[in-house]
């Protein structure tokens, strides 16, 4: 049997190269395949599973799967466990992260006010746009027309944005308090 999912890995490269898939014609190049029919075997395949559909115009475009990567069961930030080789389930970041995709913005943070929370600058937040939140949420606040990124808390029955650094004042609004939405997540690119 055909290997779909190095198939399917020449296909992801090829897409993030160019931002878009390749003609059934040059899929048979680029995988090793030399017959018309063995691609379009393949493509049904991979389309079984998720992984490319059909555009109304019938060219191909990556399907719910595609953006799928390797979840691992987990490796230890402490000491070292033993390596397992075994078939992980895969992992859409877009599904993980993102439950209301119209209401949710990326944002790239700037300043170190919440280093202590795991947020460095340059790190990307995943922001569910919303005008409530809960205390204790980190949330994307408007005070006086200017974003901040802090964690949303109570003081002596006050609302209050608080860095999580140290070097930085709690935030006391003086008027209003407007929550544009709330961090569900974050990633960040090493280099």
């Amino acid at each position: 049997m055909a290997d779909d999912g190095q198939y399917l890995q020449h296909l992801q490269d090829y897409y993030a190269r160019h931002r878009v898939l390749p003609s059934y014609s040059r899929i048979g190049e680029l995988v090793g395949l030399n017959s018309k029919a063995s691609v379009a075997g393949m493509v049904l395949r991979l389309k079984g599973e998720g992984f490319l559909e059909s555009s109304p115009d019938r060219r191909l475009k990556p399907g719910k799967r595609f953006y799928e990567r390797p979840l691992a069961e987990s490796v230890r930030a402490g000491l070292p466990s033993p390596a397992i080789d075994s078939n992980p389930d895969g992992l859409s970041i877009d599904e993980y992260l993102v439950a209301h995709p119209s209401k949710t913005v990326l944002v790239t943070v700037k300043g170190d006010s919440m280093i202590d929370a795991g947020i460095h600058e340059g790190d990307v937040v995943v922001v569910e746009k919303r005008s409530t939140a809960n205390i204790g949420e980190i949330v994307v606040a408007i005070i006086d027309n200017e974003f901040t990124l802090k964690r949303l808390q109570k003081v002596q029955g006050k609302i209050v944005l608080k860095p999580e650094n140290k070097a930085y004042p709690v935030i006391r609004p003086k008027g209003d308090l407007e929550i544009f939405g709330v961090v569900v997540g974050q990633f960040r690119k090493y280099r």
